[in-house]
């Protein structure tokens, strides 16, 4: 019985048609952006079945594509069980590489999304914030006011082109989703989106923007403090256009970052965050379970994150508790990452020999290096914990290191005639810019696989550490749990699988080139557009899924799989996991191999045309 209530299920989500062509004009809705599709998805694999070979008996090939559609309509009916659905867990860990927690010794952590995950009700404030700023501080019209945030426009992975005022997604090979580029708040036409880039939907991104996804022309939003950003970059021009206001886009778009940035700068979000952590903060025991687990375990953990530390140490004994720094080894703030990644240059207060790299208390507010708090202007350094005794011993035998660095060793000696000391802190002021990875890695040895780092931001927190560092990566992505909820529904199952069996369909179809034949094919055509544009909006009706463009990966996902072993929708996920296990990807097949999957089975064609259907060709 449930898999007769399926098959029905799958009546309502699927348009039907008759044996001998359509029944109605599918009841789904047009999407308007969705174009000419680019190079089909392949349908890789399916039960062993007869060629599509001609008509028997004279029949009419019109009718013979037909009956073929609507036999694999029933196979795909037949294959999909009651239980195909909700096969994906929200909380489990995706891995893009091969990892074994058992290897992992040190465990390193961002901050903002990564220890601590923030309720969406941040965003509207954020927007509203930095629209205000964009009237009472660079006077703005007043008419922007009238703006809300709207939290299901935009998605995270998007680009901006500055000079264009066009916000779009692209796939991960520089192609523009057709129907999803957006000037204000308003759709642009496939036609005028193949114009402005010269009669083609590819963006030659290399020339535009550079590897963090920031350059002249092209900007990549990556993170989700993004998210209202872009929602507000939409609003001012849709205020603009709609009004008939000339404006100069680069400069525009350089007013909303910049209000923006102001509120993060002037710690507008930090108050807000810090008066009602109940109200922003998420998951906060569950942060506390995983730490207190790792560190169970003999792990040891460190802290890398952008944010300051009175931010940091409020939301860290919300969530821990006013001893959490003793779970920690390392903790460094306002690290400017990702140059502290990247810069060997990159010192403590100063680069030069004059009053700044003489001390911490000379000629820059004094900050704590050590389990200490910022003192006034003036007065001594007073530390109260320091280096870890391994640590220190590490710092005495480092010649040449960073005056950040040194300072930590020589306040630290002042410390180690009492016993065990505990970890390091960082405690940096706007003015003082604390080493470089460089240093770090000296003075811990943490070096190579042995280390895990989790943060949300897939340029600023894990690429250089990949691919420069050799650390194991993983990427906190808290869009997963809500994308495979949809994944798991009844619609984007049934919805999916047809397309890729209609997909099939075409690509083996194609060899009947007669009127009426083609005829089927267009129509075949269309209803796989249909299908596409449902599956996009059932993700976000603007631009769909994070991770795909219809077929295609998209440029974020490729990002995704390329700087992170394991992606999660949050830091609990580990929870969920012993910690010696062992990470295996699936393999998915590359479009030359034999497919080995179910999913890739039940789509009921081969992936490439049968030599006899070809033959009339050569």
């Amino acid at each position: 019985m449930a898999g007769v209530g399926l098959r029905a299920a799958a009546r309502r989500y699927l348009p039907r048609r008759d044996h001998g062509g359509p029944r109605a004009a599918s009841s789904s809705p047009s999407c308007p952006g969705c174009g000419p599709p680019g190079p089909g998805a392949h349908c890789p694999g399916a039960p062993r079945s007869a060629p599509a070979s001609a008509p028997a008996g004279g029949a009419e090939p019109s009718a013979h594509l037909w009956a073929r559609y609507q036999d694999m309509r029933r196979l795909v009916h037949d294959l999909l069980p009651p239980e195909v659905c909700s096969l994906l867990n929200p909380a489990a860990i995706y891995a893009n590489n091969e990892i074994s927690l058992r290897d992992v010794e040190v465990y390193g952590f961002d901050y903002d999304y990564t220890l601590a995950q923030y309720a969406d009700t941040l965003h509207p404030e954020i927007f509203s914030a930095a629209r205000d700023i964009l009237i009472e501080h660079y006077k703005y019209p007043e008419g922007i006011r009238k703006y809300d945030y709207n939290p299901s426009f935009a998605i995270r992975g998007l680009h901006y082109d500055i000079q264009k005022s066009l916000l779009m997604k692209i796939d991960a090979f520089h192609y523009v989703q057709l129907g999803t580029a957006y000037r204000g708040l308003q759709p642009v036409p496939d036609e005028e989106v193949i114009d402005l880039y010269g009669g083609t939907q590819h963006i030659p991104l290399y020339q535009m923007s550079g590897f963090y996804g920031k350059g002249p022309s092209i900007k990549q939003f990556m993170d989700i403090f993004s998210l209202p950003e872009m929602a507000l970059l939409s609003c001012v021009v849709d205020h603009f256009l709609g009004h008939g206001l000339e404006f100069d886009q680069a400069h525009l778009y350089k007013d909303v970052t910049d209000a923006i940035r102001d509120v993060h700068v002037k710690g507008l979000m930090y108050q807000w965050i810090e008066r009602d952590m109940e109200k922003y903060i998420l998951r906060g025991d569950e942060t506390f379970a995983v730490l207190s687990r790792l560190v169970a375990h003999g792990k040891q953990l460190f802290l890398i994150t952008n944010s300051p530390f009175s931010f940091v140490d409020k939301g860290m004994r919300h969530m821990v508790g006013a001893d959490w720094r003793q779970l920690f080894d390392v903790v460094i703030v306002q690290a400017d990452k990702p140059s502290f990644f990247t810069d060997r240059r990159k010192y403590g207060p100063g680069r030069g020999d004059g009053p700044r790299e003489r001390g911490l208390a000379s000629a820059c507010r004094p900050v704590c290096l050590g389990w200490g708090h910022p003192l006034a202007d003036g007065q001594a350094f007073q530390p109260t914990l320091g280096l870890s005794e391994n640590l220190m011993r590490r710092a005495h035998c480092i010649g040449t290191v960073s005056p950040a660095w040194k300072r930590a060793r020589s306040i630290g000696r002042k410390w180690l005639p009492g016993p065990a000391i505990g970890p390091l802190c960082a405690v940096l002021s706007s003015s003082v810019k604390e080493g470089n990875l460089f240093d770090f890695l000296r003075l811990t040895e943490w070096r190579g696989p042995r280390v895990l780092y989790f943060g949300d931001h897939l340029y600023s927190d894990l690429a250089d550490l990949m691919l420069r560092h050799g650390w194991r990566t993983g990427a906190i992505i808290p869009e997963l749990e809500r994308e495979i909820r949809i994944i798991n529904t009844e619609q984007y199952m049934h919805s999916l699988t047809w397309q890729q069996a209609l997909t099939g369909l075409l690509e083996r179809m194609q060899t009947y080139q007669d009127a009426e034949s083609r005829q089927v094919l267009a129509t075949w055509m269309k209803e796989r557009q249909e299908l596409r544009c449902i599956t996009k909006a059932l993700f976000n009706a603007q631009f769909g899924s994070i991770f795909r463009t219809f077929h295609n990966p998209t440029y974020f996902s490729r990002r995704l799989v390329r700087f992170s072993d394991l992606y999660m929708a949050s830091l609990s996920c580990l929870l969920n996991y012993r910690v010696d296990f062992t990470f295996y990807p699936r393999r998915t097949p590359l479009q030359h191999e034999a497919p080995l999957w179910m999913d890739q089975l039940c789509t009921g064609c081969m992936k490439t045309p049968f030599l006899g259907d070809m033959a009339h060709i050569r």
